[in-house]
């Protein structure tokens, strides 16, 4: 047996024995579905002002036996008397809070658009110090200090929660058509994204940017389980990890994600994606950078994504299918848009995901079948296709890792 095969058989067995004495909490965390699936009480937050959109505070769950109060920016498009336009649910990532911003982006697209703050504050202070409100709900991110608490008083808990309860308030608006609605979060945000759609049914599609699940297997907090101990570890994770969720998750999802993301690695992301029932498209940059702004809020593939669903517009590229025949390698794409150009997007290296070197080389492309293929270059050892639409818009293939 190689050392390879040691390695990969030594970590399924730390994850089962992380995960296996603690399954049954995953299915008995107590969702309060009808009360999440109901519009909360609101009431404008009048000391936050930005133009063309709106800052109220909405009612959450108790946190410690007293009320808590969330904080929003919700904003409408520009409509016509008697118009109702699709919504979109924004979640920060972490350090982040709700960004007047981020809503304004999808309003000046078409949408209504609601971000909620999912750490018990507001956007007053600076990034990663955001002033906490006086019934703020727990502190993020991850709550793994909060294990020994109450499942109702966890962060995880709490957050999903926020999410779901701004998704029952910009549904319940009379310009909003409560059954156009999608979910796209960033971070520990494209985090809770993977949970939400596993929870709340009522989203159309949504898009993780960056995270996923499997947080036990290599991402950025291994370190933090290691400290945690085997028990509490496969605790938290039976618990709070994206994997226990995505199965349920029954919409179609696009996963947007760089090559050497810190947190979230291919890896991981892989099998996250495999999870979920609906169908999935993925982009995957070599080497996108992790944030909000320009890096995370913008790629034009997730506005193209809901405009599919929601305005009658061409999907996405679909990976239609992939394979290999001793080094030569194809993938097949059915796009809507024409493919202007496809590539090889490989590493040559081994160990850690995030940093290992990944180049890009073009790939033979048929326009007219939507086929690419190439032959491996020799040394590579994971590998996968970009399509690349006249447009500039990109779909990958799922990688595949080359074993001799």
């Amino acid at each position: 047996m190689n050392m390879r095969c040691k390695r990969t058989i030594i970590a399924v067995a730390v994850v089962v024995c992380l995960l296996s004495p603690w399954r049954a909490f995953a299915s008995a965390v107590p969702w309060p579905l009808e009360r999440l699936q109901a519009a909360p009480a609101f009431q404008p937050a009048t000391e936050f002002k930005e133009k063309d959109v709106q800052a109220v505070y909405f009612d959450g769950l108790p946190y410690h036996g007293q009320p808590t109060r969330v904080f929003a920016w919700y904003a409408l498009p520009t409509l016509k008397p008697g118009q109702r336009c699709p919504a979109m649910v924004l979640v920060h990532g972490g350090g982040g809070t709700a960004f007047a911003a981020w809503v304004r982006l999808w309003t000046s697209r078409g949408y209504a658009a609601i971000a909620m703050d999912t750490c018990g504050a507001m956007p007053k202070g600076s990034y990663g110090k955001w002033e906490r409100h006086e019934l703020g709900g727990p502190p993020g991110w991850g709550g793994f200090e909060s294990l020994e608490e109450p499942i109702e008083d966890q962060w995880t808990y709490h957050a999903v929660a926020d999410v779901m309860l701004a998704h029952s308030l910009i549904r319940s608006f009379p310009e909003v058509d409560p059954e156009r609605t999608g979910l796209t979060g960033i971070s520990w945000g494209g985090y809770l994204t993977c949970i939400t759609a596993g929870v709340d049914a009522r989203f159309k599609f949504a898009v993780p940017v960056y995270g996923c699940g499997f947080l036990g297997d290599n991402s950025a907090w291994l370190e933090q389980f290691k400290q945690m101990g085997v028990d509490k570890a496969g605790r938290w994770l039976a618990l709070w990890d994206p994997s226990i969720y995505l199965s349920h998750a029954a919409m179609p999802m696009l996963w947007v994600t760089g090559t050497n993301d810190f947190a979230y690695p291919m890896d991981s992301l892989r099998k996250s994606y495999r999870l979920p029932k609906g169908s999935r498209t993925l982009c995957i940059r070599i080497r996108m950078p992790h944030g909000h702004g320009g890096a995370g809020e913008n790629p034009e593939e997730i506005h193209t994504f809901a405009d599919s669903f929601f305005e009658s517009a061409p999907a996405l590229p679909a990976l239609v299918t992939q394979g290999r025949d001793g080094r030569e390698v194809w993938a097949k794409f059915r796009s809507p848009e024409p493919l202007k150009q496809a590539e090889l997007v490989f590493t040559k290296d081994l160990g850690k995901w995030q940093d290992r070197k990944w180049e890009s080389l073009p790939a033979a492309l048929d326009a007219a079948t939507g086929e690419t293929r190439t032959t491996l270059p020799d040394g590579v050892k994971v590998y996968y296709f970009n399509a690349i639409t006249s447009s500039g818009l990109v779909v990958s293939s799922e990688h595949e890792e080359w074993v001799e």
